[in-house]
């Protein structure tokens, strides 16, 4: 079977790699000018360290079968993702946990902190919106503090205009635990991710600087499947509108200290402060010889046409634009397929697409 794999992101080489291995000859085509989708990585040799060219990732994991998959391809360090939140001149610990709730409270135990955070929440059997949710889970205090002006800055609507679907994921701890994840598998691949994909895409056609959308039916001929994995509202020309996204813009310095703040991740969580975090890229490789550290603030901004699409935003609006682009996706089904982040028009973690990669590829063997 010839296969054209639009994108050569995680998803498509993930499809790419378990394609081949079934005998299908896979012609992979990328618009950037590099393989890797958002989780491209490269060498910084001053300062020692993989750099996250398109923000942190970090990869984790409840699925033994994911693990076990992506450690074929690398070996993961023992990176754990502890963040830090930054608002005024004061430091967090975050995800919220005991010891968040001690330097905002002066709480000690979880029974202390149980009955903090009961007398401030405002009690709500059913928030219409994420400020209505926080407010009635972690109450207005923390919520102010952690909530508010990040969500601002990085969704460009106040949280009263976002659905409680959006931040319920984020945990929240009466323990002293403060590993942002809850999954039991979590790590950065020694040599960065890109090398991961470059193994997935061995034996496959690459080309890079490619626009699919530019001859679209002479790409398409010839191929028994098509898998894309860009935008779906694109595909289509946007025939029904253009599916709303946010976009980020990244200011990267080469800073002349071994370590700069201390921490992969501090994320800036007043309104006020235009950057939603600060990575610092060496910890993620947890080498901190070098005399010189690499810094990146990250800008959520507006996306327009042109701009990476990096996260959906789902709202009742979008979500009902999506159902009539996917509505003229399935007939096209099964010699196309769309996958992935954009292709779905969902906010896929990254062992989300490596699994759904993997379903989409054990339908195709039947």
């Amino acid at each position: 079977m010839q296969v054209l794999i639009v994108g050569a992101g995680l998803y498509g080489a993930v499809c790419a790699h378990e394609l081949m291995r079934e005998g299908h000859a896979c012609r992979v085509i990328e618009k950037r000018d590099h393989i890797g989708g958002n989780i491209f990585t490269r060498y910084v040799p001053e300062a020692g360290c993989h750099e996250h060219v398109y923000g942190a990732h970090i990869f984790h994991t409840n699925s033994k079968r994911i693990w076990d998959y992506m450690n074929r391809f690398a070996e993961f360090n023992h990176y754990v993702n502890r963040v830090k939140v930054s608002q005024d001149d004061a430091l967090y610990s975050f995800p919220i946990n005991l010891f968040t709730l001690y330097q905002v409270f002066g709480v000690r135990t979880p029974e202390a902190a149980r009955e903090r955070l009961a007398a401030d929440i405002v009690p709500n059997d059913a928030p219409a919106n994420m400020e209505e949710y926080c407010c009635s889970v972690i109450g207005p205090t923390l919520y102010r503090l952690f909530i508010e002006g990040y969500t601002l800055k990085q969704w460009g609507r106040h949280p009263r205009e976002l659905p409680a679907d959006a931040v319920k994921r984020l945990p929240v701890r009466l323990t002293f635990d403060d590993n942002y994840f809850n999954d039991r598998y979590q790590g950065i691949p020694v040599g960065g991710y890109t090398a991961i994909i470059e193994k997935m895409l061995d034996g496959a056609s690459v080309e890079t600087g490619v626009d699919f959308h530019a001859d679209r039916a002479g790409w398409m001929q010839g191929a028994d499947l098509v898998i894309y994995t860009g935008p779906i509202d694109a595909f289509f020309d946007y025939r029904y509108g253009v599916l709303e996204y946010r976009s980020l813009r990244f200011e990267r310095t080469l800073v002349e200290t071994n370590d700069f703040q201390g921490n992969a991740v501090v994320n800036y969580t007043d309104a006020s402060v235009p950057f939603t975090r600060i990575l610092e890229h060496k910890h993620f490789d947890m080498n901190l010889k070098e005399p010189v550290t690499l810094v990146t603030h990250e800008y959520p901004q507006a996306w327009t046409k042109g701009d990476i699409e990096y996260y959906p935003v789902r709202n009742e609006d979008s979500e009902a634009l999506f159902t009539r682009y996917r509505d003229d996706a399935d007939p096209l089904s099964p010699r196309v397929h769309f996958g992935g982040r954009l292709g779905e028009y969902r906010y896929y973690d990254m062992h989300q697409v490596v699994g759904a990669a993997l379903a989409f590829c054990d339908n195709v063997r039947g």
